[in-house]
């Protein structure tokens, strides 16, 4: 009964949300607090569901940006890329999308994504055209670039502690179909967007006449800010050497740079997307009472059971399933399932032969996230930047975009891991 209740709501939460009919920041809170009110998952054990390493990661990294803004880099950048184009839009979108895939690799979705988004809207403003083109661009590459590494994404963090591969070994193994994905994306976006992305001849003057250095407003700011971030972002890095969580580096980053950037601490808070945190604080209790009610369990289970121990049909299966559940439901705890799942199929066959299993279910559980408006917290943070803009990223007109390219990626993966390891 308990897990009937629990997809119930879930289910009616994801209509609403589909929908729009009603803030999708409200429906994740009413559905969460509905959940612990039936008594389907303890207030206590509900909260320890909830991501704070995310939390606290975006809520830092949010400040830091707005405090970045302040100084004019972002205008500065925008201006200047412009110019090195020569205005061309299209050849923007391409350094937009190849600059987030790399950044994804080796930082993770959510701070890419805040760091370029506001670029894009800015450049998107000088030229006079939609910033959509790009931002949808950039949600693709965030999720594409950040499965190719070990740190890219928190399922693939999860996958390499648990079947000991390397930083190397997730290069090696999926940075080669990361790349053909990569460039596939690239080719359909030229042929999606080039009517979209239309700059007049006068735009193009106007741009290049423009002196960027002008755009800084507060060097010294602009120093500190730069310093902070450069350390931030250096410790993201070696965050797994350092033994400190990325959380916590951002936490302490944008702390210090108030700080020393004697910054107004509640004008600061004002401008953190707080919409967006507690969307997230309402999804992680939801997809946590899936969790504690076992109904991903019994899912991920049956899955398995369709396989007999056949490493090829697992693989397959693996690939194509966990890309649809990502798409619906947050890809870590289906990750967390599967793992000791797929542990018992290399306790009995030998981790070595289970190996394409792991790099199927990394390919899944992180291309799926491309898959819906609300698979991958990428996608929730564009789809918030797009709206203070005045560009409404609807979730159905994602579809329109992300259900094709997520099937054609995970078909791309499902090539190659047909063709690489059997």
């Amino acid at each position: 009964m308990e897990q009937i209740l629990a997809v119930a709501i879930f289910i009616i939460a994801y209509f609403f949300i589909a929908t729009e009919k009603i803030n999708k920041t409200i429906i994740v809170l009413l559905g969460a607090s509905l959940m612990m009110i039936l008594h389907l998952i303890p207030q206590k054990i509900a909260f320890e569901h909830i991501d704070f390493n995310v939390i606290f990661l975006l809520i830092s990294m949010m400040i830091l940006m707005k405090i970045l803004e302040q100084t004019g880099l972002f205008e500065y950048i925008s201006i200047k890329l412009t110019k090195m184009v020569k205005g061309n839009p299209y050849s923007i979108l391409s350094i937009l999308f190849f600059l987030t895939a790399i950044f994804s690799a080796f930082l993770d979705n959510v701070t890419t994504v805040i760091l370029i988004a506001p670029v894009a809207i800015l450049l998107a403003k000088e030229l006079e055209i939609t910033p959509l083109p790009y931002l949808i661009a950039i949600i693709f590459a965030s999720n594409a670039g950040g499965t190719a590494t070990l740190i890219g994404d928190p399922p693939n963090i999860m996958i390499g502690s648990s079947a000991e591969l390397s930083f190397i070994d997730f290069l090696i193994n999926l940075g080669p179909v990361v790349l053909a994905i990569l460039i596939a994306f690239a080719v359909i976006f030229y042929l999606v967007f080039r009517g979209k992305l239309v700059v007049t001849n006068k735009n193009r003057a106007r741009i290049m006449e423009f002196n960027e250095s002008r755009m800084i407003k507060n060097k010294t700011l602009l120093r500190k800010s730069v310093i902070i971030f450069t350390g931030v972002v250096t410790a993201f890095v070696f965050h797994s050497v350092i033994h400190v969580e990325v959380a916590t580096i951002a936490l302490g980053g944008s702390a210090l740079l108030i700080l020393i950037g004697k910054i107004d601490v509640e004008e600061v808070f004002k401008e953190v997307e707080w919409t967006s945190i507690f969307f997230f604080i309402g999804l992680f209790i939801m997809v946590g009472t899936l969790v504690e009610t076992g109904v991903i369990k019994i899912v991920s289970s049956k899955m398995l059971e369709m396989t007999g121990g056949d490493i090829k049909l697992t693989s397959e299966i693996i690939i194509w399933f966990s890309a649809v559940f990502s798409a619906i439901v947050d890809n870590i705890p289906f990750v967390a399932t599967m793992i000791p799942l797929v542990q018992d199929m290399g306790a009995t066959l030998g981790a070595e032969a289970i190996k394409p299993i792991w790099w199927a279910l990394a390919l899944g559980a992180c291309l799926g996230g491309n898959g819906t408006l609300i698979g991958a917290s990428a996608n929730i943070i564009i789809a918030n930047f797009a709206a203070k803009a005045g560009h409404k990223i609807s979730f159905f007109s994602f579809l329109k975009y992300s259900v094709p390219l997520m099937l054609l990626s995970v078909l791309i993966s499902y090539v190659y891991i047909l063709a690489i390891y059997f």
